[in-house]
């Protein structure tokens, strides 16, 4: 089996870690993510912060270990934020609608439009929804 091509690299400073990732999150790699999460968590660690500005790629798999993550470190009392997302770890939280979990929105965390479609603003509805038909026909365009 190859190996996951997959760095993580640890900071410390009291009860807050800061988690850089480098490399590739797949299904081989998540095992990395959720052994140095968990690992924070049971070192006492509260607040998790996780630099993913050198990741060049992140699948489903990788959300759900970020997110799985999250949810451990809420009933812990702590908090997990991702920073610098790559692009395809962005659409998929875009596309989830689970951003609001992991990022930091606070900090001005606009996602990008999909499609040609702008985001929706906070004046938004929350059940106001796009036509699949017109994001598809400017895609095509």
């Amino acid at each position: 089996m190859p190996q996951p091509q997959l760095t993580v690299y640890r900071h410390d400073r009291r009860k807050r870690a800061l988690i850089t990732l480098a490399g590739e999150i797949d299904l081989e790699s998540t095992s990395l993510v959720r052994t140095a999460l968990a690992r924070c968590l049971s070192d006492g660690i509260h607040t998790i912060d996780i630099d993913l500005t050198p990741v060049t790629f992140c699948d489903c798999s990788g959300l759900n270990a970020f997110l799985h993550a999250a949810q451990r470190t809420t009933e812990a009392g702590g908090t997990l934020r991702l920073h610098h997302p790559p692009p395809t770890l962005s659409l998929i939280l875009d596309l989830t609608g689970s951003g609001f979990l992991l990022l930091d929105v606070a900090s001005g965390y606009v996602s990008p439009p999909l499609g040609g479609v702008p985001a929706p603003t906070a004046q938004t509805p929350r059940n106001q929804t796009v036509p699949l038909a017109s994001v598809l026909s400017r895609d095509a365009q």
